[in-house]
């Protein structure tokens, strides 16, 4: 029989894990209070970065909806099939979808600004795109980590955040990463407190990542609404790739081979906007975001 004892915890572990508690439990009561009040929506607390929040149960949050109560709330979660010991961590997109549909908690209009994941197949115009957003007040274009070196005129918090290889790999361990990826021998990531940050400011996000990046964030944030933008033909996207006079024959086909497996994955999204004309996109794009069951 193993008759080791438990770790003897000192002084100061305990105070500390006290104070933590003490600070969980404020948060969750400043949250419930917020939807009593209706400062906040449901879904603003959902997407709330803290652990504390992403760790309480969703019927506590329901219930403390105003004309919500228990015997609503269970109800409200037995039509979106949510167990009843599900956290706000745990919710699926799925189920939020259908609790958007809810009438009782679409009462408040969520303060917070939706995230809006686009990627699409190289050649697509993604970039020229997300250029034309930046121009738009109501969007804040996200800006990516990287380990690369800059290019001649590129400018660090502008077009990327330029980190070692070390602090790269800290901030992954720290899970400082909504999403992140290697290619072509360097890392990109987009950090998640800026999105945040953005997000409670009430300004939609545009996060323009590849379609590796993008799964990801359908994993971490349900919420997202992930749009696939797609070129009107294949022999257009073919033609605009081809015309690259810089690149090698081998290096041509590699980018085609790439698009054709990028444009496979377009069923995976939650729209998918043909580029005719960049203004037809963004007018699409801003027409999602303003829809509440985007």
């Amino acid at each position: 029989m193993d008759k080791r004892l438990p770790p003897q915890l000192t002084p100061e572990i305990r105070s500390l894990a006290v104070a933590r508690a003490s600070k969980a439990r404020s948060e969750r009561s400043e949250v419930r209070s917020d939807l009593r009040s209706g400062a906040r929506s449901f879904f603003d607390i959902v997407i709330d970065p803290r652990m504390s929040i992403k760790k309480m149960r969703v019927l506590e949050l329901l219930e403390s909806l105003p004309g919500v109560g228990l015997t609503r709330a269970q109800a409200i979660m037995s039509r979106a099939e949510i167990s009843p010991t599900r956290r706000i961590a745990g919710l699926g997109r799925h189920q939020i979808a259908i609790l958007r549909k809810e009438p009782l908690l679409r009462k408040v209009k969520s303060a917070a600004g939706s995230l809006v994941v686009m990627s699409g197949p190289g050649g697509v115009g993604k970039s020229t795109i997300a250029a034309a957003l930046r121009r738009d007040p109501r969007f804040w274009v996200s800006v990516s980590a990287t380990t690369r070196s800059p290019r001649l005129g590129e400018s660090d918090g502008v077009d990327y955040f330029f980190l070692s290889d070390e602090e790269f790999s800290r901030q992954i361990a720290a899970g400082e990463f909504l999403e992140w990826a290697e290619f072509a021998g360097a890392r990109y990531g987009t950090p998640k407190a800026a999105v945040n940050r953005a997000r409670m400011e009430g300004r939609d996000v545009l996060l323009e990542i590849e379609i590796s990046g993008a799964r990801q964030v359908r994993k971490s944030d349900p919420t997202a609404i992930l749009v696939f933008i797609s070129p009107p033909t294949w022999q257009e996207l073919e033609d605009r790739l081809v015309g690259r006079g810089t690149d090698t024959p081998e290096r041509r086909q590699a980018r085609l081979d790439l698009a054709r497996l990028e444009m496979a994955a377009a069923s995976e999204f939650d729209h998918i906007l043909v580029n005719h004309r960049v203004e037809q996109v963004l007018a699409e794009l801003v027409s999602l975001v303003s829809s509440p069951n985007a």
